[in-house]
């Protein structure tokens, strides 16, 4: 059965994809506010190594945060097609440093299935689900869980 044809039987969700390590991620693409290009950011002291600094977009002071070093990936310089992805959490906007933004993808529910369990050393609890898509594996993003609500009220303070 063709990709097409099983999108249309289930329920249909929606992505953003992003490359981060040549690796396919995605995320719920209704919590997405925009998407621009990599711009320079303000370093903030004694912030958490996740947030490379804040920026200034048309008025609001927006956190930046790099998944790369978020997930312990190796840093890399920004490129050409470094962008960053504005998202609303919990009544703040969020930037997102990703490596490359793909496209919105339509994935039906049974192509979702649940992200694999590993043992307590390993923090996997920011993957929401896993989805069989036809350029391979994406792992959902579940931005809920990437912050603690202390990170998030730290966050909200460096934005205000």
């Amino acid at each position: 059965m063709k990709e097409k044809e099983k999108i249309k039987e289930g329920h249909k969700n929606r992505f953003l994809t992003f490359y981060l390590e040549g690796e396919l991620y995605g995320m719920d693409i209704a919590s997405v506010q925009e998407i621009i290009a990599m711009m320079k950011t303000t370093p903030v002291p004694k912030t958490p190594k996740c947030v490379e600094g804040v920026m200034n977009l048309r008025g609001n002071i927006i956190p930046i945060v790099s998944l790369r070093t978020m997930f312990d990936m190796p840093k890399k310089p920004h490129e050409a097609y470094t962008a960053i992805i504005i998202v609303k959490h919990e009544g703040i906007s969020i930037g997102y440093i990703v490596d490359r933004v793909e496209e919105v993808v339509n994935i039906a529910d049974e192509q979702l299935s649940e992200p694999p369990r590993f043992d307590s050393s390993v923090k996997a609890s920011f993957l929401q689900k896993m989805a069989q898509f036809e350029k391979g594996v994406i792992m959902i993003l579940n931005l809920q869980s990437i912050f603690s609500n202390e990170e998030i009220a730290d966050l909200e303070v460096i934005s205000k």
